[in-house]
């Protein structure tokens, strides 16, 4: 049996923990919307036409309207498998939610009429799966006040390349960890333990759509692949590459549920991410590098015993979060030093979901 929303605190709750700015919680963003009237798609404009004529069409326009039979007493057995997938659902609609209102804002602030129209149709898928994700938390008893969201978390700037770099890393990495997992519960159905992974497969190719846009976008001004800015291509490499390994391992029981082992999900997320990003990055990090591994794996023990600490206070407290905050930095900064592997572009085709 469905049921309401239990009381307005846990509505409270649930949107405050959406509205914490913890250090690897999903952020909202916002950019300098002038410098983006002057983004000239004449490069790509067959390919840029190709695509939206793909948005205009919204294959997935009743998709997300569909509903679902859930009897929310699934979970109530296993207290910690249900805080997890809580927990990932409460940090996906933060960043799609994040998405869409970064995508409504370009859209208000541009006359551009190309990027205009692509944010608008971007905005809406962003907004379906928000609300399908709130769909999916009002059963289970809460839900997240998307209008408290827009309204009360704190927004981070950042200058429209940066914008480029971590929203098509973010994009294409929801694309490889919706796939993994759809295509691994269709062959172990038995462990779909909630219905919303069953819409992983359409949610996955907006996901993969929206990262094709801003891929065009940075094809057409071949400066932003080039240069000082293959340092911050390898920065926000590194950086979406180690907040997903280090948020995933934060969630044991999840990954035990879906009869996954976490480190190869991850690896294997990376994995397809890499060859997809190679598109249009001039460099992909060696996730194969034992070095790398190794630091991955010092980042999460460094986050996970300062989230140890949290809610504890003092001096000596303060001191050890701090000293665990700088490991994390430092091994972050080795990451980044390490070898990468050059990319020789290949010919420039309109790439396709890999499913």
């Amino acid at each position: 049996m469905n049921q309401p929303v239990n009381t307005d605190s846990a509505v409270n709750l649930t949107t405050q923990q959406a509205l914490e700015g913890r250090a690897l919680a999903p952020r909202f963003y916002c950019t300098d919307y002038a410098a983006m009237e002057h983004i000239d798609i004449s490069p790509v404009r067959a390919e840029w036409d190709l695509m939206m004529r793909d948005f205009e069409l919204d294959k997935n326009r009743g998709h997300f309207k569909q509903n679902y039979e859930y009897d929310p007493d699934v979970l109530e057995a296993d207290p910690e498998l249900k805080e997890e997938f809580l927990d990932l659902l409460v940090s996906s609609i933060t960043a799609e939610y994040s998405g869409c209102v970064l995508y409504q804002e370009i859209e208000k602030h541009v006359s551009n009429p190309d990027v205009k129209a692509l944010m608008r149709y971007m905005a809406r898928d962003e907004s379906r799966h928000a609300g399908f994700i709130n769909k999916a938390l009002n059963k289970l008893g809460v839900a997240v006040d998307l209008g408290v969201l827009k309204r009360e978390k704190e927004y981070t700037f950042f200058k429209p390349k940066y914008i480029y770099y971590a929203t098509y890393l973010s994009e294409k990495i929801g694309y490889a960890r919706y796939i993994t997992i759809f295509r691994h519960l269709e062959r172990h159905p038995e462990k779909r333990f909630h219905p919303i992974f069953k819409w992983f497969l359409e949610w996955c190719n907006d996901e993969f759509a929206h990262g094709e846009g801003f891929a065009l976008i940075m094809r057409s001004d071949p400066k932003l692949l080039t240069g000082l800015n293959k340092l911050w291509i390898r920065f926000f490499l590194v950086a979406v590459y180690s907040t997903m390994y280090v948020r995933d391992h934060a969630r044991p029981k999840l990954y035990e549920a879906f009869g996954m082992d976490v480190t190869e999900f991850d690896y294997t997320v990376f994995d397809i991410t890499t060859e997809i990003s190679r598109q249009v990055f001039p460099l992909t990090l060696n996730t194969d590098d034992v070095r790398f591994r190794n630091g991955l794996e010092k980042m999460r023990v460094s986050q996970a015993a300062r989230d140890a600490l949290e809610g504890q206070r003092g001096p000596l407290v303060a001191a050890k979060k701090l000293g665990h905050l700088a490991r994390f930095g430092l091994t972050f900064a080795r990451l980044f030093l390490l070898p990468t592997k050059p990319n020789v572009m290949p010919d420039q085709v309109r790439m396709q979901p890999a499913w």
